[in-house]
């Protein structure tokens, strides 16, 4: 069987870390055929590959439902993450931001793919209107993924508006030109919007946070109904979107030596 893919990974690689990560980001346990339903795989295939993940203990079965969840292993490395994790330094932050502006409140990092979900505080709107932590978010369409890439190294946002670029909605842009004007705006006004551009009635409003290396080490969003978060966002929530990111960032360590440095901007350029 060939397991080598075009790209360099390994296709059994993907597919047991597909496994992985469908558990652990589902509320409840999973059994096979939900699965291989949610990945769009066979179950025989589902199957082989939870057998290795039980044998290694990255997942457990219950022997009463059948179903699958996390095991210790999983939670060995969990527990041997860094102290200052992203997740539980703004958690405080965007509560704050949250109960001040009502919008539900998403925290992000950059994958090779776009921008990976954390962690989400639902709005206090009676509908609610927010994004399942560990979905990934494309950077050419998402208010996270456009923060993320406008402030990576100029060689990375060329290698990711260089991919064919595909459209959520008729609001998408997906010529790479208009994209790096976009940029190029949203690092100059430190902020992005992505209105119905990945899904038709929703807006997104996101800010850089960034890190002791004065990297960007994730993003902040606020996430609503283009109703309530018009295309064009009101000074007051991009100042409080703003205010909550920087408080993440100091608590990172950013700014200890200084503000927005030079240096961050030649890395973007030569990186």
């Amino acid at each position: 069987m060939q397991e080598d893919r075009s790209d360099g990974g390994v296709r059994s690689v993907q597919l047991a870390l597909d496994v992985l990560e469908t558990v652990a980001f589902s509320s409840e346990e999973l059994g096979v055929t939900q699965l291989a339903q949610r990945l769009k795989l066979t179950k025989g295939s589902v199957h082989r590959h939870l057998l290795t993940l039980v044998e290694r203990g990255y997942l457990v079965q219950n022997p009463t439902t059948t179903r699958y969840s996390l095991g210790p292993r999983s939670r060995l490395l969990a527990h041997h993450a860094p102290d200052a994790d992203l997740i539980q330094l703004a958690a405080g932050p965007m509560r704050d931001l949250r109960d001040r502006l009502g919008h539900s409140v998403v925290l992000s990092e950059s994958t090779p793919r776009g921008a990976l979900v954390l962690s989400m505080m639902p709005g206090t709107a009676a509908i609610e209107i927010g994004v399942r932590s560990g979905s990934e978010l494309p950077f050419h369409s998402s208010a996270q993924g456009k923060v993320l890439l406008a402030f990576a190294p100029r060689p990375q946002q060329q290698r990711i508006l260089a991919r064919p670029l595909s459209s959520s909605t008729p609001h998408t842009v997906i010529d790479p030109k208009p994209l790096e004007d976009e940029l190029a705006r949203i690092a100059q006004l430190g902020f992005a919007t992505a209105p119905e551009q990945a899904m038709l009635g929703i807006n997104a409003v996101a800010a850089p946070i960034f890190d002791e290396h004065d990297a960007c080490a994730g993003a902040l969003a606020l996430v609503g109904s283009i109703q309530f978060l018009p295309a064009e966002p009101d000074a007051n929530s991009i100042s409080a979107l703003k205010t909550a990111a920087g408080q993440i960032s100091r608590m990172l360590g950013h700014g200890r030596a200084g503000s927005l440095s030079d240096a961050r901007l030649a890395r973007q350029r030569t990186a």
